[in-house]
């Protein structure tokens, strides 16, 4: 019993975690919008890439666009959380702690939005994320 108390205690630090998952996810949307723009921007001929065969390490992500889709905008974000964190760094002298470390290579095992939020958590703490 004590441990339904205790979630139920834990309800206030909800909204503040719910409304970080949701900025987040908004800038996926943004990510996601500039990935379709990219992808269907007309290329001059010189610059289009080659077809060639994908290889068998390639095929399971290239098998489902929306997985490629969602995987490149979730990097584009947290390259976007990088940039932000080493110009953060650069201005004020610190170096990175190791729960944002672990926050990091969590995400690099498994992208998700899930995995992302803490990475953003650390970086909304520090009052370094613009959105």
């Amino acid at each position: 019993m004590a441990d339904t108390s205790d979630s139920s205690d834990n309800s206030g630090l909800t909204p503040r975690a719910d409304a970080l998952a949701e900025r987040v996810r908004q800038r996926l949307d943004l990510a996601g919008a500039a990935f379709d723009r990219r992808a269907a921007a007309s290329r001059p001929k010189s610059r289009r890439r080659k077809t060639t065969l994908p290889s068998a390490s390639t095929q399971a992500g290239a098998a489902n666009p929306f997985h490629a889709r969602e995987r490149a905008c979730l990097r584009a974000v947290f390259h976007e959380l990088g940039d932000a964190h080493r110009g953060y760094r650069a201005r004020t002298g610190q170096t990175v702690t190791p729960a944002l470390r672990a926050a990091t290579t969590a995400f690099k095992l498994e992208p998700s939005l899930l995995s992302l939020v803490p990475v953003a958590a650390f970086l909304d703490e520090l009052g370094i994320l613009a959105w």
